[in-house]
């Protein structure tokens, strides 16, 4: 990893030695942050089996990254361990069912990306009756969870709004001259409210927002059709800029907008996750900026949690915060979001391995990525 990286996953607090003391300790209080086992039942020299639940394949993280990455990690730390996953595929039932299936097979650890935050309280407090402990991953879901890691989400919605209010008032531009378009993440995610909550933070008073969405499953085409009502609601000269939580969105954003006839350049349009199809469009000049989130450190320290839980360990290889789920305090590993935009697709995404220049640049990709110095 690159030295900029290595200080974009800098935590976000010292180390909280009551929190870790609490985190680590194996017995079966459900206020406490231990893993529900013990070391004497555990042991990654003999080996055991690790459940692994992401909530969806729309966005195509989890399947590139996440997945390979985490069970790279675990695979490293635990030879012998086997990994069972599931995917649930945007549906909270589909993942109870896969989460009790799973505790049935005999896993002794659970990594949890929840579909629904509040819905997956029930896996968690299942898990934990069985004295299966779970790392929150990615989203924090409520229930006695162990341990959580994930990046800054509001400070995601901050950098993203920070983008975009740069660029609206560019050239000594009135960010007010016009408005601008939210589309926010789903409302089951909590990550979502914490995005929206940064992006606010930002933009409330300084740029007029003309309508504003929550969308279902961060679904895409539900995406385009909310920019569709709020070019008709707003009107088509009035739109000069768009907030959109993720990457998939803005795309369903910016196709709206030129079926609309928009005109070139399009207004800016935020986005999350540095989609290769996100990065994509701006090196055209279709998205304006995207949120790089390396998933390597967040799977890694994932694996290290998880074996740490189900051995009864401390996890110390972090230093550590707080979270809240609604039923404890968290100790918690938030990492640093970075700012990706034509200018420094360079010295992000591609030094740090996510992409190559070669897959950037492909097919019609060629000629704009030579003309921003990327090949």
């Amino acid at each position: 990893m690159s030295t900029r990286f290595r200080a974009a996953v800098r935590v976000t607090s010292a180390l909280l030695v009551a929190g870790l003391a609490v985190a680590g300790c194996g017995g079966d209080d459900d206020n406490g942050g231990g893993s529900g086992t013990t070391s004497s039942n555990v042991k990654v020299a003999d080996g055991f089996k690790i459940g692994l639940l992401l909530p969806e394949s729309k966005t195509t993280r989890y399947e590139t990254f996440d997945r390979p990455l985490i069970q790279a990690r675990l695979g490293e730390l635990c030879p012998k361990c086997e990994v069972l996953y599931q995917n649930a595929d945007q549906d909270p039932a589909k993942q109870q069912s896969q989460a009790e299936a799973m505790l049935t097979q005999g896993i002794k650890v659970m990594i949890l990306d929840a579909v629904d935050a509040k819905a997956a309280g029930a896996i968690v407090s299942n898990a934990q009756s069985q004295k299966v402990p779970v790392v929150a991953y990615d989203r924090l879901a409520s229930g006695p969870v162990s341990f959580y890691v994930s990046y800054d989400n509001r400070r995601v919605g901050m950098v993203q709004g920070q983008a975009l209010l740069d660029q609206l008032s560019a050239n000594g531009q009135n960010p007010k001259r016009g408005d601008i378009v939210m589309i926010n993440g789903s409302p089951t995610d909590p990550n979502a409210a914490d995005f929206k909550a940064g992006a606010h933070s930002v933009l409330d008073g300084k740029v007029n927002i003309g309508n504003e969405f929550d969308t279902p499953d961060w679904s895409p085409d539900r995406a385009q059709q909310e920019m569709d009502q709020a070019i008709t609601a707003i009107g088509r000269d009035r739109v000069i800029g768009v907030y959109a939580a993720n990457d998939g969105m803005a795309g369903g954003a910016i196709a709206s907008m030129k079926g609309a006839g928009f005109g070139t350049p399009l207004p800016p349009v935020t986005g999350q996750d540095a989609e290769l199809a996100g990065i994509q469009r701006i090196v055209s000049g279709d998205q304006f900026m995207t949120v790089f989130k390396s998933i390597k450190p967040e799977a890694d320290i994932a694996g290290q949690m998880a074996i740490d839980a189900a051995t009864g360990q401390d996890f110390t290889a972090q230093s550590t915060t707080m979270r809240n789920n609604g039923t404890k305090d968290v100790a918690s590993v938030l990492l640093e979001p970075v700012s990706v935009t034509k200018a420094n697709i360079k010295d992000t995404v591609i030094k740090d391995g996510f992409y190559t220049a070669a897959q950037i640049c492909a097919g019609a990709f060629a000629a704009p990525c030579a003309s921003a110095g990327i090949s």
